[in-house]
């Protein structure tokens, strides 16, 4: 046999050995021969895979819209805590506690970078500590320390060291908490989330790619008769390998995009219901921790950006499964 005759594909190899792969032929509408392709495109084998495929599309879009969520909500955190500050004034004896926190709080807003310092009022006090006190005790025999919450409209302007400094020397049993160590916390948390999504993530295409291989061994298994008839009448592996690339190439799309499409459905149906509830304490918590639970255009463009990776994946992995096969029975 020629090369070219080698090169002209599936539909050479048909006429040539219709007898041998009548697997490969079927009939159109008027009866005329046409030629089928290598891979069945409808199989049990190849629904299931899809639906595999869709499920961990379903999970690695769900892991990565957590993840987008935690850290946007992180990040809000973070600005927040940076843009506040707090001066705590305990009580001393033969000091009087509400003129140390008036001086504290005037020296806080004479601060460059400060936008106000406010002194929290009796009741505020007593708001704070309700879930430990509880509610309805009288305050005013209680040494309560008075809190300054002090605004920053430039968080790198303000000089906090200065400002720790001459509240220890001019105000009595001041202190000044900048909350640092809830945002080193913040941070922290927010990496590992991160860490943990992107580690999920990379189970899961493991898995993927795993799921692939399997299939399309079984694939190459139930068609082993034509690939090796097609390997030995001179077929280059590269056209073989591209009837499998290709076959599980649509595979991997449609069930990368079912998954996708699923996980972004269920985002907004969270969002909407979610966005609904905000008026009640439940729905006014949840906001506290994550938003309004959406995750914007970034998180549904990630989503549609796991499920294209999720198909290519699938055909490159299913094309070099194939390359192996053939080069084992050589």
């Amino acid at each position: 046999m020629s090369e070219r005759a080698v090169h002209r594909g599936p539909g050479l190899f048909s006429r040539m050995f219709g007898a041998v792969l009548p697997s490969r032929r079927r009939r159109s509408r008027t009866g005329t021969p046409v030629s089928a392709p290598i891979v069945p495109a409808q199989s049990i084998a190849g629904k299931s895979l899809m639906i595999v495929i869709a499920i961990m599309s379903f999970l690695a879009c769900l892991t990565l819209g957590a993840v987008s969520l935690v850290r946007d909500a992180s990040l809000g955190w973070q600005a927040d805590i940076v843009r506040e500050i707090t001066i705590q004034v305990r009580p001393v004896d033969g000091v009087d506690t509400a003129a140390e926190a008036a001086k504290a709080s005037a020296i806080a807003a004479s601060m460059p970078g400060v936008a106000q310092a406010r002194v929290l009022e009796d009741w505020e006090n007593a708001k704070l500590l309700e879930p430990w006190l509880g509610s309805g005790l009288d305050m005013s025999d209680l040494p309560i320390p008075h809190l300054i919450v002090v605004e920053l409209a430039d968080p790198d302007a303000v000089d906090l060291i200065a400002l720790a400094a001459r509240l220890d020397k001019e105000v009595k049993g001041a202190s000044l908490d900048d909350h640092r160590n809830w945002t080193d916390r913040l941070k922290t948390m927010a990496n590992a989330t991160v860490i943990i999504g992107v580690s999920i993530l990379g189970l899961v295409f493991i898995a993927t790619v795993l799921s692939v291989i399997f299939a399309t061994r079984g694939a190459m298994a139930s068609n082993r008769d034509i690939v090796s008839v097609l390997h030995y009448v001179g077929a280059e592996a590269s056209f073989i390998a591209r009837e499998f690339q290709r076959h599980f190439l649509f595979l991997g799309l449609k069930g990368g995009l079912l998954g996708a499409s699923g996980a972004a459905i269920l985002f907004a149906i969270l969002s909407f219901f979610i966005g609904r509830s905000i008026a009640t304490p439940e729905g006014d918590q949840v906001s506290a921790l994550f938003g309004r639970f959406a995750i914007g255009p970034t998180g549904y463009l990630g989503a549609l950006v796991i499920a294209l990776l999720i198909g290519v994946m699938t055909a490159i992995t299913s094309r070099l499964t194939v390359y192996r096969h053939l080069a084992s029975i050589e």
